[in-house]
């Protein structure tokens, strides 16, 4: 604390700014020895009881709040290292780049190409997260829809939503199939029926390009397994395997590479 002694003239706004870098560095300290540190604990250091003055004396250093343990705890930008999926912990204390536990669950949902699981969100965030997903879910943040029983939750864009779905549904398929081609006790009679339902639910090119993806994963006799478990001829799911392998696919009202009449050289009249 500064001693207030009389000392002729003062200039009290350098006593200010004097006063700011004390409290500035109280905190540094505080916070480069232990990397976290929770809102009493920045008090003391302050050696202040108003919350207020915590909060600007961080927001003059630049901090973050945990998404973890309720919030309540605090660490300088600069001390962060975030990780790959922008996440970051230290003594078991999570944090986010995108700060809130509403906003860490949004931004992964959002960016994930399948959807997510609340139990996936569970591993990765390494918090509970169902009741924060339902609030987003009311508050029109994410969307969410029955895959296996199980809610899928994913953008609140109908467009993102929709592909989310379909490659969850997708690898649901493929890893059942491959599951069931190499003779798995565990495969269920109705994951065995959802694989045909989602065939069954695909156009002709689409079911011999499936066919043929999975015949990609088995090796030397793949076709005719595909084929035997989706009733289909050998012939059309070798036709799709080769067509993955050559990139030799359409897109609906759009040609492959080279596909098409070559084009007409215009020339001018002379």
């Amino acid at each position: 604390m500064i001693e207030w002694r009389y000392l002729g003239f003062i200039d009290c706004h350098s006593i200010i700014m004097k006063t700011t870098r004390i409290h500035s560095s109280a905190i540094s300290t505080l916070l480069r020895a232990q990397k976290i540190a929770t809102l009493d604990e920045l008090k003391v250091a302050l050696d202040t009881t108003a919350p207020a003055t915590v909060f600007r004396k961080l927001g003059e250093l630049g901090y973050r709040t945990s998404y973890s343990h309720g919030g309540h705890y605090y660490t300088l930008d600069k001390i962060i290292r975030f990780n790959t999926d922008g996440l970051w912990s230290y003594d078991s204390v999570w944090f986010s780049r995108e700060g809130t536990l509403l906003g860490t669950l949004e931004g992964f949902i959002e960016r994930s190409e399948e959807g997510c699981f609340s139990s996936e969100l569970k591993a990765r965030l390494h918090v509970e997260v169902n009741t924060s997903l339902l609030k987003l879910f009311k508050q029109g943040r994410v969307s969410r829809e029955k895959v296996r029983g199980l809610y899928l939750y994913c953008s609140a864009d109908p467009l993102i939503q929709q592909r989310q779905v379909a490659n969850r549904q997708a690898r649901s398929a493929s890893e059942g199939t491959r599951a069931i081609v190499m003779s798995k006790d565990w495969v269920s009679d109705e994951i065995k029926a959802a694989i045909i339902l989602f065939v069954s639910l695909l156009d002709e090119k689409q079911r011999r390009l499936f066919a043929g993806l999975e015949s990609l994963q088995f090796g030397h006799g793949g076709d005719s397994w595909i084929a035997n478990l989706l009733v289909l001829d050998p012939h059309t799911v070798a036709k799709g395997r080769r067509q993955i392998l050559e990139r030799d696919i359409l897109l609906d009202g759009v040609r492959a590479e080279g596909a098409g009449r070559p084009g007409v050289k215009k020339t001018l009249p002379k």
